[in-house]
């Protein structure tokens, strides 16, 4: 507990500074606050703990996964038109119920067959981006970066009598895009997402969304997201995939002042 503590006021430290010192020294620097929300929707999630010894099953399939609402906020400084400095959170925590036809062992602890059980699938996401905007045109924008994520995961089940979770925090470095087609005045299509490939797992979190450009700093847009990844090791075996409908607004500050 106390490391996703020192985690997350570290990584908020780091970008509270950073975008002070850009504030202070940018010439038309922007600001930007993104709220994202919508319905998420498993596809699937695959979970065996530990990973070499512990019992295969499924969130989705052999206990019941239901839709939520998600949400996620994002806050972003522009500078030097072609940079950007990023800060989100992007929480997901989904519940699944129902029974075992068999004996089911879960870190540490054998829920028997037949039983009532609940699980609950938690991947909270912070992450810290840095993005290069290689390409701007008139009608076409494309960046490329780096993302400093941190999740706070826990998986766990439990019944009347039995409880057991596997709770982890960890860094992970992984590859940023955006890319945005502007079809008119007003309309977009926005590409933008995460995602790496390694031999200890992977993960992928990505946009397809059409845009509307209500003025110079409002936004909206509406799409798909999907979030898929897992890892397979000695002590974890997890691979899950998620379907979001999202929506999204953006609101745009402009600093046209002179840098000190």
């Amino acid at each position: 507990m106390e490391n996703r503590k020192n985690m997350k006021t570290l990584i908020y430290s780091i970008c509270i500074l950073l975008l002070t010192l850009f504030l202070h020294n940018s010439v038309d620097a922007q600001a930007v606050v993104d709220f994202e929300t919508g319905s998420v929707f498993t596809a699937y999630n695959d979970v065996r703990i530990p990973g070499d010894s512990g019992t295969l099953f499924s969130l989705k399939d052999d206990l019941k996964a239901s839709a939520k609402i998600f949400y996620r906020l994002r806050a972003s400084y522009i500078f030097k038109s072609r940079h950007t400095l990023s800060l989100l959170y992007a929480p997901l925590e989904t519940k699944s119920t129902g029974r075992f036809a068999n004996d089911i062992f879960f870190e540490g602890v054998m829920f028997p067959a037949n039983t009532d059980l609940n699980g609950t699938y938690k991947f909270n996401s912070y992450r810290l981006t840095y993005r290069y905007d290689i390409v701007q045109k008139p009608r076409f924008e494309f960046g490329f970066g780096f993302t400093a994520k941190i999740r706070d995961a826990k998986i766990s089940l439990s019944s009347p009598n039995l409880y057991s979770e596997k709770a982890n925090v960890g860094f992970v470095p992984i590859i940023n895009f955006r890319l945005l087609w502007k079809i008119g005045e007003k309309f977009g299509l926005l590409l933008d997402g995460d995602a790496l490939a390694a031999p200890q797992g992977r993960a992928e979190d990505v946009l397809i969304a059409a845009t509307y450009n209500f003025s110079k700093n409002f936004s909206i847009r509406a799409g798909y997201r999907i979030l898929e990844g897992g890892a397979d090791n000695d002590r974890v075996y997890n691979f899950a995939l998620f379907h979001y409908a999202s929506v999204g607004i953006s609101y745009t500050f402009k600093n046209n002042s002179k840098p000190n």
